[in-house]
């Protein structure tokens, strides 16, 4: 069955991509639903299943297999503290503005105050001084 496509018009070739790409969608969705059905009857036969064969990819995963569960958020902005960040991903607007205000750092921003978080320079500061009285 061939078509001559130059004789069409743009309004008739517009209607034959669409009937194509419909056919297309439905012909892909037979065919992983064919492969499917295969996987499925050799899983069964083997007494197996999908996550048997791939430890991670089974339903209720994100991306990547990976499933993730929800992260506390980390930082919050004091104008609008409904406004939260987890420290994760890209700086939210709201952050990047408050940390380029004079005396607004990270660490002031942090929910729970920042107490951990000035304690890790000390901490780095003990080491320093330890490497160099062994130096000596």
């Amino acid at each position: 069955m061939a078509i001559d496509l130059k004789s069409l018009s743009p309004k008739e070739l517009k209607a034959l991509i669409a009937n194509a790409e419909s056919h297309m969608h439905e012909a892909r969705a037979h065919q992983i639903q064919e492969a499917r059905k295969k996987i499925d009857a050799l899983l069964s036969s083997a007494g197996l299943s999908l996550a048997d064969v791939y430890p991670g990819h089974g339903a209720g995963k994100g991306a990547k297999g990976v499933k993730r569960g929800t992260v506390a958020p980390k930082y919050r902005n004091p104008e609008d503290p409904s406004q939260t960040w987890t420290g994760r991903g890209k700086r939210p607007l709201w952050f990047a503005a408050a940390i380029k205000r004079r005396g607004v750092t990270a660490d002031s921003l942090l929910i729970g105050g920042a107490g951990k978080a000035k304690a890790a320079p000390g901490k780095r500061a003990a080491k320093k001084a330890t490497r160099k009285t062994r130096a000596r």
